[in-house]
């Protein structure tokens, strides 16, 4: 059974199991990110793919890998547990990762027809397939284990939980630094390779960190996992369906990929099965709140699920970052950010790979002295000296490789991770002055400035239409470190108020409903980006001014759908404010 936590269990003002769940997820993410920075550039340029048809691809690999949390979650929440939900989620995971490495022959043209390695893309599908269904397991329960270390009232838990996002965009950070620049470099398989390897180290950290987790990731219930279903217990029942459910999970892969079964050529089997997801959700949603909540419970739900609305409007937002925003940059943008700094002798090896061993290996050695002698300072120093290093390589990576468009998708990371400490002193000064914004105004803050993150990508367009010369990558900076504001606005502390304003016995759940939320911004991400989509005849060169023209339209609409939900959002925080009682 879980128990409280024991004051020896902090370091650096938290409890040691966010930090194995810290570093869990960095290693997650940097599988996750490492090959999505990877994909669609793979697919079109290793795969020869039209935009369209990778964009249907990313759509529905990033919506499944969002969408399959919702019964990730709710599997943890009745049987599993979530240490057991995390572990086989990480083993499908490496799996997946191992599979991607897999990239046959290349694609070529032969009388006017592309030519592809179709044994190589079915090893893709079913891979894409195995890293869906082992996010579904893994990533809602990680989540929530972060709230169970924290008492229900404890003022740092918002704090705590941007730090755990700074975990998270760590290994987007390290991800794009060293599998996206080393796909396009070296090789995509080695990419590809890289984030398995991320992968199966972050299981081993999960597993290694049992002990600060205090019990919070066990089965509420292990008898009930030895119960027979079928002749089966009902635990190997749930790993055998769930390594079933890849085969259909995989021909759903190919279908975007091909464009079979698509309603109207844009509406996948992917997407329509999202919607019945959603339309299951709902309908329970409805159920439960009407008949199993009281009115105060029933109100805090509505507002965590109008908060996860707002979540879903912010990440279509946000995931044109891997869509329209990598194209953009390949084909319209200079890529170093430090020209006279960079190394052209030969192929660099990217130095953050050295960084992703030296930190989780600086907190294991911490927190073992931490353990021995709670009263030590040398642990704290340690662990800081480390992470002065860490960021040395990283900075290195970031001047002095020269960059991709994959590789380059590190800044929305690289300005999180930097913003986190700052965001977490912010909401802590302005909550000792009484000036701390609710939820809601923080989350409508969030979808401001993620509609203005699409002015500097408009302009640049706007530059290159003009001139016919691209563009300065200094526009891409800005543009992240706007849309990085918004997001420290609103995903963390969107993520604390699913753990707060959930009813306790349905939290897991409703942390895969947040996913789900993020699964339609996916896709919808993927439908806009189609209205940017450049198709260029084989052997003819590309129109800047007319590429320029398109992405600068898509730019513009995704401002003024940004502002305008907004707007909305801050004309109604005060009434979703009243709706959390009291939860801050």
């Amino acid at each position: 059974m879980p128990h409280a936590l024991p004051a020896r269990d902090d370091f650096l003002g938290h409890p040691k199991g966010v930090y194995v769940c810290f570093f869990t997820e960095m290693w997650e993410r940097f599988s996750f990110y490492g090959m999505k920075a990877l994909l669609l550039l793979y697919l079109t340029k290793y795969h020869l793919f039209g935009d369209r048809a990778g964009l249907d691809l990313l759509g529905a690999y990033g919506g499944l890998v969002y969408c399959v949390p919702v019964i990730g979650g709710l599997l943890a929440d009745r049987w599993l547990g979530m240490r057991k939900a995390v572990t086989f989620g990480g083993l499908l995971l490496v799996a997946g990762h191992v599979g991607m490495a897999v990239e046959g022959h290349a694609a070529t043209l032969q009388a006017g027809t592309v030519v592809r390695d179709e044994g190589a893309l079915k090893v893709m599908y079913l891979s894409l397939a195995l890293i869906i269904m082992g996010v579904g397991f893994l990533k809602p329960n990680i989540s929530t284990i972060v709230g169970k270390l924290y008492a229900d009232n404890d003022p740092r838990r918002d704090s705590g939980f941007s730090l755990f996002y700074a975990g998270i965009n760590l290994g987007a950070l390290f991800a794009s630094l060293v599998c996206g620049y080393i796909g396009e470099a070296w090789g995509w398989r080695y990419g590809f390779g890289a984030a398995g390897i991320g992968m199966l180290a972050g299981l081993a950290m999960f597993l290694w960190g049992q002990r600060y987790l205090h019990g919070h990731a066990e089965p509420a219930n292990p008898a009930t996992l030895r119960q027979r279903v079928a002749g089966i217990p009902r635990e190997g029942l749930i790993y055998a369906l769930a390594v079933l459910g890849v085969v259909p999970v995989a021909w759903l892969m190919w279908a975007a990929a091909n464009g079979a079964f698509a309603l109207g050529g844009e509406v996948s089997l992917a997407l329509l099965l999202m919607v019945v997801v959603l339309g299951a959700v709902l309908v329970w949603f409805a159920w439960f709140t009407g008949t199993r909540c009281t009115p105060v419970q029933r109100q805090q739900m509505i507002a965590m699920m109008v908060l996860i609305f707002m979540a879903l409007v912010f990440f279509t937002l946000y995931e044109q970052t891997y869509g329209s925003w990598v194209t953009f940059t390949d084909r319209l943008l200079t890529k170093d950010i430090v020209p006279a700094m960079v190394v052209r002798d030969g192929t660099p090896w990217p130095w953050s790979a050295l960084s992703l061993l030296l930190a989780p290996l600086a907190f294991f050695v911490a927190a073992r002295m931490s353990d021995r002698n709670p009263a030590s300072t040398a642990p704290r120093a340690l662990f800081l000296a480390a992470s002065a290093l860490i960021i040395v390589l990283l900075v290195r990576d970031c001047v002095a490789l020269p960059q991709t468009a994959g590789s380059l998708t590190y800044l929305g990371a690289f300005f999180l991770v930097a913003l986190a400490p700052l965001f977490s002193a912010l909401w802590g000064w302005l909550d000792k002055r009484g000036m701390d914004p609710s939820k809601p105004a923080k989350s409508a803050f969030g979808l401001l400035f993620g509609g203005l993150s699409f002015v500097p990508m408009a302009l640049a367009a706007q530059q290159v239409a003009a001139t016919g010369a691209p563009a300065s990558v200094w526009w891409l900076v800005l543009a992240y470190l706007i849309l990085e504001i918004g997001e420290m606005c609103l995903s963390p502390v969107g993520l604390s108020a699913v753990t707060q304003l959930a009813v306790p016995r349905v939290v897991s759940l409703m942390m895969g409903t947040w996913f789900l939320a993020t699964a339609f911004s996916e896709t919808l991400a993927a439908l806009f980006g189609k209205l940017a989509a450049i198709e260029v005849p084989e052997g003819e060169a590309m129109d800047l001014v007319a590429a320029a023209g398109k992405y600068q339209h898509l730019f513009w609409m995704m401002l003024w759908i940004g502002l305008g939900c907004a707007l909305l959002a801050f004309l109604g925080a005060p009434l979703l404010r009243r709706m959390m009682h009291g939860v801050k």
